[in-house]
Formats: structure tokens, C-alpha cells, sequence
């Protein structure tokens, strides 16, 4: 049987390695300063009101210090549209969202102010309850396939395949007389 301990951890590894990618990707901002810096490789020189792009890291420490404001990237509606399309879809259809669409949904409710963050926090919860039923039905049924793979996060993909496995052994343990 699949250990419950063992899960945690590797949930937590695939978001940090989805979450370093996502803060490696580049974001526009604006200057609400003018800035010069070097760090290691990076250089950034720009006057108040230049706008460029940077890597989502560097961009949060210089939003930190007030420096810029990021442009936005239209995680809001995404995760609008997400929600909705999973609220929509049939009770044995997972809608697709995209391989790091928890680590967007962590970044962005940071950046939320305490009331907002509580709403669409009350709305993911429902989300993820939806999306947490089917897959264990589903996985229950059969291994993961392609298509299904494609639609689901990474995190979700690991849940499937932790559900799959210890549901056939399930199956097998309380059937064993019958192999």
C-alpha cells in the first residue's frame, strides 16, 4: 500500500521544480524608479517609467523595494476561466489546466490583499474538492492515459498515479483468493 508520509514530500518536489521553472520566466514590468544593479549575470539599468522584461524573480525582489510594478500576466482571468470550466464540466470530465497551474495560483494569491485572497481561496477549495473526486474515481478505474495526462497538473498527475497504484493493490489484497 502506498505510504501516506511518502506523499507529502514528493508533492512538495514537483512544486518546487515547477515553481523554479515559473520564477525563470520572463515578466514585463515598468519602473516606478530609476534602477541599476548587477547581480552575478544580471544587469538591469533603467529610468523610472522604462518598461522591460526580467525574469519573475528578479521582478518580485525589485517589486519588494518598490522599484517596479509588473505588468499583468492574466493569472487572474486564467484562473477564472479554469474554475468556471470546471464547474461546467460533466461529473466525469477534468477539465485541462496547465502543468504548473497551482504553483500561478500560489504566486498569485500572495500578491492578494487578505479579503481577496479569502474569496477565490473559498472558490478553489470547490475546485480542487471537483477535481480531487474525479481523479479518484477515475484513477480507481484505470491507468493514466495521455490524454488524460494532458489535461491535469503535475501535482494532480502524481495523485493519480499514487491513487492508481494503491487501488490496484487494494483490489488485489482484498480479492487475493480469487487471482
Amino acid at each position: 500500500m502506498t505510504d501516506v508520509a511518502h506523499t507529502e514530500p514528493r508533492i512538495e518536489a514537483i512544486q518546487e521544480a515547477y515553481r523554479l521553472g515559473y520564477l525563470t520566466e520572463e515578466v514585463r514590468v515598468t519602473y516606478k524608479k530609476d534602477v541599476k544593479m548587477t547581480v552575478s549575470s544580471i544587469a538591469v539599468d533603467a529610468k523610472e517609467g522604462d518598461m522591460s522584461s526580467l525574469q519573475r524573480w528578479v521582478a518580485k525582489i525589485l517589486v519588494e523595494q518598490g522599484a517596479v510594478e509588473i505588468q499583468s500576466n492574466g493569472s487572474a482571468s486564467e484562473i477564472s476561466r479554469a474554475i468556471n470550466r470546471e464547474r461546467i464540466a460533466k461529473p466525469h470530465d477534468l477539465s485541462g489546466i496547465e502543468i504548473d497551474f497551482y504553483v500561478k495560483v500560489n504566486d498569485y494569491l500572495e500578491g492578494l490583499k487578505d479579503r481577496e485572497r479569502e474569496n477565490l481561496t473559498v472558490s478553489l477549495n470547490k475546485f480542487v474538492a471537483s477535481r480531487l473526486e474525479k481523479i479518484v474515481k477515475l484513477a480507481a478505474a484505470s491507468s493514466l492515459s495521455p490524454e488524460l495526462e494532458a489535461r491535469l497538473a503535475a501535482e494532480e498527475k502524481e495523485l493519480y498515479i499514487m491513487i492508481h497504484n494503491a487501488s490496484t493493490e487494494f483490489k488485489k489484497g482484498v480479492l487475493r483468493k480469487f487471482d
